[in-house]
């Protein structure tokens, strides 16, 4: 009877919000869950992928890592045209960077997480590299979105370049670079390939959607600047001081704020 008498009163409840909420707020809000949901499931996919030895744990991590970014950024014009939309776009990285710190700091545990996404296994590695992650696809939802070049071309640099060149040097990495034993001209030539390309594929897939203006005979030779030098940091050797997915977005973002100075290429 109790249960009754709450959805009675519960369910017609929701429905006067629902009703009352702009069209706006429940697109962005439905779109919110969706991508949430769906950032929750590529984890769990591909630790499924790694428990039944169909792919390298390595491997999955870094897969993990492009796709993450690059499917977040796909889903920005699923978002509504109001001013809030981008905040509601920044929940997601919002609650992950808490599932990571909750997970991190031990406070919860959570295996199939710690394995998908870190190196060694280790909750405190949530802390480091993948904490960084989502910290930058927060920092860019909210302050450059999807008007911007410069986050498109960041968050492509991270998740794609920084992404392939840890998958290819891996395999084709043999002959290292002189200064920095860590690193491979096969890892370094795939960053700046992928990333270059992932750039100008997602510049293409926001200007054709008309939320930036691109002059191509201009902007191909800008992404390639970008590229050599997210390219070139990545390369450097301090690894142990600063992480890629902090050193390598904050190059990017400082070139392409210098060459993509406006929406107008």
């Amino acid at each position: 009877m109790r249960r009754r008498l709450l959805l009675g009163v519960g369910t017609p409840a929701v429905a006067a919000l629902a009703a009352a909420a702009p069209p706006a707020v429940l697109q962005d809000g439905a779109v919110t869950v969706l991508i949430t949901a769906g950032a929750y499931s590529l984890v769990r996919v591909f630790d499924e992928l790694t428990e039944r030895r169909l792919i390298e744990k390595s491997l999955s991590r870094k897969v993990v890592h492009v796709l993450s970014g690059v499917l977040f950024m796909s889903s920005w014009p699923l978002f509504s045209n109001s001013t809030e939309a981008r905040y509601f776009a920044a929940v997601v990285p919002f609650l992950n960077s808490i599932r990571l710190l909750t997970y991190g700091l031990r406070l919860y545990t959570d295996e199939a997480l710690v394995k998908s996404v870190t190196r060694e296994g280790k909750p405190e590695e949530l802390l480091r590299g993948p904490l960084y992650y989502v910290l930058v696809l927060l920092f860019s939802v909210l302050v450059f979105w999807r008007e911007s070049p410069i986050g498109i071309v960041s968050l492509s640099m991270m998740s794609g370049g920084d992404g392939f060149a840890d998958i290819v040097g891996r395999r084709y990495g043999s002959a290292k670079l002189p200064f920095n034993k860590k690193k491979s001209w096969a890892g370094s030539i795939s960053m700046f390939i992928s990333g270059f390309l992932l750039s100008a594929m997602m510049m293409f897939y926001f200007s054709s959607l008309g939320y930036i203006h691109v002059i191509w005979e201009e902007a191909l030779g800008k992404l390639a600047l970008v590229a050599l030098a997210a390219t070139v940091v990545e390369c450097i050797p301090v690894t142990e001081v600063v992480d890629d997915n902090i050193s390598v977005p904050l190059a990017t973002m400082l070139v392409a704020f210098l060459l993509f100075s406006s929406n107008a290429q």
